[in-house]
């Protein structure tokens, strides 16, 4: 996920918290209980409030531009919100990468079957599982490597990245490959005794 992805989703994620957060507490004190226990410097709600009588909301009725300015900001508050969780649902899979002639591809899925292959064929490991996510200019490749018990974490990945990654990035080139690589160990499987 990129930086601005993550940022934007943490900042909708922290205003819809703020939000929700300031409507719960000034709705809770409204109530008696709560009311009780606040500090005496802390602004209340009368627990008598009515939010919009009959008169306000005649009076709201009346004018003629009120209407078309909350139905355009729910618009565009929905339309926001539908292009966030769009962008959410495209999770960022590499589906083809161009290479440098007009009709010719590389599969996203291909590369990264690819890669797993030679990282499994690295002495000392036991699997591995290769995720490409990005875009035509920039690419990430998670890694997830399980080693054998006995294998050295150090070579495995100076392996990893002298051959998989160096090939990786060279089939894609000029664009720019980051690799994160997450280390694992074979679980020795316990024997059961009768």
């Amino acid at each position: 996920m990129s930086r601005l992805r993550s940022g934007a989703n943490r900042t909708a994620l922290l205003c819809a918290a703020v939000a929700l957060l300031g409507a719960g507490a000034a709705l809770a004190s409204a109530t008696d209980g709560v009311r009780e226990r606040l500090p005496a410097g802390w602004p209340r709600l009368g627990a008598d409030r009515v939010w919009l009588d009959g008169r306000d909301l005649g009076r709201w009725r009346d004018q003629g531009w009120w209407t078309p300015l909350v139905i355009a900001a729910l618009s565009v508050g929905v339309l926001l919100f539908l292009g966030w969780a769009v962008a959410q649902l495209r999770s960022g899979r590499v589906r083809e990468l161009p290479l440098g002639q007009p009709d010719v591809t590389l599969s996203g899925a291909a590369l990264a079957a690819a890669m797993a292959e030679r990282a499994r064929a690295i002495e000392g490991v036991a699997d591995a599982r290769v995720r490409l996510r990005g875009n035509s200019r920039r690419l990430r490749a998670r890694i997830t490597v399980v080693l054998l018990p006995d294998s050295s974490p150090e070579t495995v990945l100076q392996m990893l990245a002298r051959h998989t990654v160096a090939e990786a990035r060279a089939a894609t080139a000029p664009r720019t490959l980051t690799a994160d690589v997450r280390l694992r160990v074979q679980s020795h499987k316990s024997r059961r005794l009768r």
